[in-house]
């Protein structure tokens, strides 16, 4: 196997760490807002963001995936989720890992021992991107005031995940339950989105879950 300098980024002498949206303190709003609202917002903060290259047409590539992690390697413009990890087709040869807060450098270390001497790329990103889980029966109606992608569920069925303009802003719309769907967000866009959600949410009620 060629060598390769991996490494734990994420601190482990408990330095404080911050999510992307700290300063609008989402905890103190749970509970809040109205009773049965119809949309649901939850920050899915600090998790393990890793980025995977390969050729997907490669059995032994495909392969080596399902036995660093136990998911199938997804086909185009589909997410596979497993617990709290999921596996996301970004590109013919890319593909998105995200695992619970501290398990990316395990999971890193996982895919390149799988991999062997494969041709292969794995970046760590979890720095500059987060997720924004949308639930409710209401969901889809603020979607459709965001964007002009196609979220019917005969467009847009559960395991479906695409790039899109999103807020006259890019992101990734993922379908993950018949009424959940998640944001994958930039860092830098998050405060914009959070303010464009409370607004689209307005009519339908708004609540924040822990």
């Amino acid at each position: 196997m060629t060598a390769v300098n991996v490494y734990q980024q994420r601190p482990t002498t408990g330095a404080k760490a911050e999510s992307p949206l700290h300063h609008a303190d989402l905890p103190s709003l749970v509970g809040k807002g109205r009773k049965n609202a119809g949309v649901i917002l939850r920050e899915k903060k600090l998790l393990g963001h890793l980025t995977i290259r390969g050729d997907g047409h490669d059995p032994a590539f495909a392969a080596g995936v399902h036995k660093a992690l136990g998911i199938e390697l997804p086909g185009a413009l589909s997410v596979v989720v497993k617990g709290e990890s999921s596996l996301q087709w970004l590109g013919p040869d890319e593909w998105l890992l995200i695992v619970p807060s501290g398990e990316e450098f395990a999971a890193e270390q996982n895919l390149r021992a799988a991999l062997g001497d494969l041709h292969i790329q794995i970046v760590n990103v979890s720095g500059g991107q987060q997720i924004l889980e949308l639930s409710g029966p209401n969901v889809r109606q603020v979607l459709m005031k965001s964007t002009s992608y196609d979220v019917h569920p005969n467009n847009f069925p559960v395991g479906k995940a695409v790039g899109t303009v999103f807020a006259k802003s890019q992101l990734v719309i993922r379908r993950t339950g018949e009424d959940t769907w998640e944001l994958l967000v930039r860092r830098s866009f998050s405060d914009y989105w959070w303010m464009w959600l409370q607004d689209a949410a307005a009519e339908y009620g708004l609540s924040v879950q822990a």
